[in-house]
C-alpha cells in the first residue's frame, strides 16, 4: 500500500485482499460486492475488486477506484 493511503484504504495493493472482499467508496458509501458486480460497468457478478481494471471508478460518484476502504464482516 503507498504510503499516502491510510489504513483500510485499498490503495492498489491486492496482495492480501480475499477475493470476495467487499469495498466501500469513501466518498459516497457505495459498496462494491463482487457477488453482485457492477452493472453501470458492465463487470459481470463474481468479479473480485483486484480483478476490476485500474481505470474503473465508483458508478455513483467516479471516486477512483485507489481510494475504495475494505470493508470488515
Amino acid at each position: 500500500m503507498s504510503e499516502g493511503f491510510f489504513a483500510g484504504a485499498y490503495g492498489g495493493d491486492a496482495a492480501n485482499l480475499p477475493a470476495d472482499a467487499k469495498l466501500e467508496c469513501k466518498i459516497c458509501w457505495h459498496v462494491y460486492d463482487p457477488a453482485a458486480g457492477d452493472a453501470v460497468w458492465q463487470v459481470l457478478p463474481g468479479t473480485s475488486f483486484a480483478d476490476l481494471p485500474d481505470h474503473w471508478s465508483c458508478p455513483q460518484c467516479g471516486a477512483p477506484k485507489q481510494g475504495f476502504l475494505v470493508l470488515d464482516d
